[in-house]
């Protein structure tokens, strides 16, 4: 039986989830208005804001940087050709240990950007009457989203080396419990 997940397989997955992340929020970012219209009337200041489809580009950049990330990270401990690779040898790298941490907490800061931007934008766009006569009808701040999408793209992009990485330590795991075998069966 052919190995259904191989390495190849999660790497165009992962690239291709975390490119869609990285679309979405730039999408985010070059659709959300500049300030909302404030209309003054009996005291209140209620906010009129053009249609916005940030919030929603927003939450599906979320959602494809979560799979690329729960893609990435259960294809990293998948088994390989049938055997399990423990993960003592998978992370006997440093180099491996490092990339892995990196893009954990990478993943982190982009979905917690992401998620930042985007509820608080949904916030300005339902929270729209103020008692405050001054109030400028903001938006989320600029540049957030922008900043967020790229942070997603890295975290993807640091997924993909991770990948890259696990294949060395499984093809090392392999080749040292093959040698081990042979020298088994010799004895």
């Amino acid at each position: 039986m052919a190995n259904i997940v191989s390495i190849r397989r999660a790497a165009i997955t992962v690239a291709a989830l975390g490119a869609k992340a990285f679309v979405f929020g730039i999408l985010a970012e070059r659709y959300k208005p500049a300030s909302g219209k404030a209309v003054i009337s009996n005291g209140l200041v209620t906010c009129d804001y053009p249609s916005d489809p940030s919030p929603i580009f927003g939450f599906l950049s979320i959602a494809f940087l979560a799979a690329s990330a729960i893609g990435a990270f259960f294809s990293i401990f998948h088994p390989y050709k049938g055997k399990d690779v423990p993960p003592r040898a998978l992370f006997h790298s440093t180099t491996m240990v490092i990339f892995f941490q990196i893009a954990i907490w990478m993943t982190m800061l982009a979905e917690g950007m992401l998620l930042w931007a985007t509820i608080t934008e949904l916030m300005h766009l339902t929270r729209n009457v103020h008692h405050n006569l001054n109030t400028t009808c903001p938006t989320a701040k600029t540049g957030l989203f922008g900043g967020a999408a790229f942070m997603a793209l890295n975290a993807s992009l640091f997924w993909l080396v991770c990948l890259m990485l696990t294949d060395n330590a499984r093809d090392d795991y392999s080749q040292v419990t093959g040698n081990d075998e042979k020298e088994q069966s010799k004895i």
